[in-house]
């Protein structure tokens, strides 16, 4: 018995889940303090199918908080940075392309120091002990807690910044340092990005994490809790509270894995629309499609994994206005809908409102939008309808029509046939296809390292990267039985003879035992 949430900026979804069957669904209003967002949406679930949480084996929540706090600019931490680099890279300190007032938010307490690695393992120059003590008191005299460390070529070789962290939490107990070996992946200034976001948000996921576990206290629910990663797979609620860049654009992942469930689909684009946005993503093996490239979050470039999606400003409540032609969104009423829709007895005139008025679906009050011009509600309509047509094709790799899933509580906007697609399906659920994906989520291993195969063997060093990949699957909580390899990718650095990129990803099923604790609660 499984239980799936998904907390959204406009909706908490949930689903309750036994085995491969689903036995309830709720849809709530996301809250301002989240966790009564999540209390809502699970008691529901529970009432309809008349289970107790005893029953609960294991509870799996996706989240968007962390993405939008980096886009908003809310809740983030003053930020030390440490490099060890030199004398190399010197020229291009760290955040030097970041917008101004995000560095504005993080801070100016940036350290280049001795150390990093070439390519092949080969000293930069060697870590200097008391140049890194030194800086860590400088760091402690500021007031700063949270401390970024990179290296250059740390994926290569974790052991100088493993080091340094040591050197400075023994003169900083309090501090919370993130490496960039445990976050990003080659590529010195995107790994270093994505390190400070992860070092910033260290606060605000704890008090995330305390919310959700606090959410589940409240239910009496004692089942373990897990939280989706960007990739479709789970992590513990401890390895959030220090890894929470990992969850960034995980919703659109639940809804693309919620998706390939529903239809029994390995290969198919997934078109995600919810109260805000609609996110376009490509479904390969039943895993979403990968970013090949940087990724670019709150106008700061990052490179460690995400999906490759395609978002547009355009939901159920997005604002529809007639000043100088038909235009929607990107601006949304989002969980104020069924307070502000004009179907619901609201002013704003939302997505929502068109289709209705439009008659192509049964929400709120009809009446309430029945005096709305025919001609600027078709000629809404109709702009939906392209918007999300072209959006299907800016994910598309060639011209030929591909199966496209619609998902999310917004996907009534779609009143017509798409032209890029070969076929439309709905599936049953679709509404609430990002908690389903949150439900079945698995555990995953990567590893994304850089091999010399003129010194190991192409074979050898693709075996250790397997083996590598595996164990940190099962060190994630996978059931080693299960653990298969689900990608490999070799990408030959033509520059530098012999040396290979691997990466590879290994899944399996989570190995969730239900704690005595619960058995007790059943008793």
């Amino acid at each position: 018995m499984r239980i799936g949430v998904d907390v959204g900026g406009t909706n908490t979804d949930a689903v309750l889940m036994d085995g491969d069957r689903v036995l309830a669904t709720a849809k709530t209003a996301t809250t301002k303090d989240v966790g009564s967002g999540v209390v809502s949406a699970i008691s529901s679930v529970l009432e309809q199918a008349g289970q107790s949480p005893a029953s609960i084996d294991v509870v799996m929540i996706g989240t968007t908080h962390f993405t939008n706090a980096i886009v908003e600019r809310k809740g983030l931490a003053r930020v030390a940075v440490i490099r060890l680099c030199l004398p190399a890279t010197r020229s291009l300190p760290p955040m030097i392309d970041w917008p101004a007032d995000l560095v504005e938010m993080i801070g100016d307490d940036v350290y280049l120091a001795k150390g990093g690695y070439e390519f092949d393992g080969r000293l930069i120059s060697p870590l200097d002990p008391d140049e890194i003590a030194q800086i860590a008191d400088d760091i402690v005299s500021k007031g700063v807690r949270n401390i970024a460390i990179s290296s250059v070529f740390a994926p290569l070789n974790a052991e100088m910044e493993q080091e340094a962290a040591k050197i400075i939490k023994a003169r900083a107990p309090e501090a919370n340092i993130t490496l960039s070996y445990e976050i990003g992946r080659v590529g010195l200034l995107e790994r270093e990005n994505a390190t400070i976001f992860n070092a910033a948000l260290t606060a605000l996921a704890v008090e995330v994490v305390a919310a959700f576990e606090n959410a589940l206290k409240e239910l009496d629910i004692a089942a373990p809790l897990y939280i989706s990663q960007n990739d479709g797979t789970l992590m513990s609620a401890e390895t959030v509270a220090r890894y929470p860049v990992h969850t960034f654009a995980s919703g659109p992942t639940n809804s693309m894995r919620g998706a390939a469930f529903l239809c029994d689909a390995k290969d198919a684009i997934v078109v995600d629309i919810g109260g805000t946005t609609t996110d376009v993503g490509v479904l390969i093996g039943g895993f979403p499609r990968q970013a090949s490239s940087r990724v670019d979050i709150g106008g700061v470039r990052t490179n460690f994994r995400m999906p490759d999606v395609y978002s547009i400003g355009l939901g159920g409540g997005s604002i529809v206005s007639a000043d100088g032609g038909v235009k929607i969104g990107p601006q949304s009423v989002g969980y104020r809908l069924t307070r502000e829709a004009r179907i619901f007895g609201g002013g704003a005139l939302t997505a929502t409102d068109i289709v209705v008025a439009a008659g192509r679906a049964e929400i709120g009050d009809a009446a309430r939008v029945s005096n709305l011009d025919a001609d600027a509600v078709e000629a809404a309509r109709q702009l939906i309808n392209f918007k999300i047509n072209e959006a299907i094709d800016c994910v598309k790799t060639s011209a030929a029509r591909a199966p496209v899933i619609l998902v999310g509580g917004g996907s009534v906007l779609v009143t017509e046939d798409l032209p890029a697609a070969s076929e439309v399906i709905r599936p049953d659920h679709a509404s609430v296809a990002n908690a389903i994906g949150a439900a079945i989520a698995q555990v995953g291993g990567e590893i994304d390292k850089v091999y010399d195969f003129d010194a190991l063997g192409r074979e050898k060093a693709l075996e250790s990267a397997r083996e590598e990949a595996c164990e940190r699957a099962v060190d994630a909580g996978a059931d080693r039985e299960t653990v298969a390899i689900m990608q490999i990718e070799e990408i030959p650095l033509a520059y530098l003879p012999g040396a290979v990129r691997v990466n590879v990803k290994a899944v399996g099923d989570l190995a969730a035992v239900k704690p005595a604790r619960t058995k007790e609660a059943a008793q």
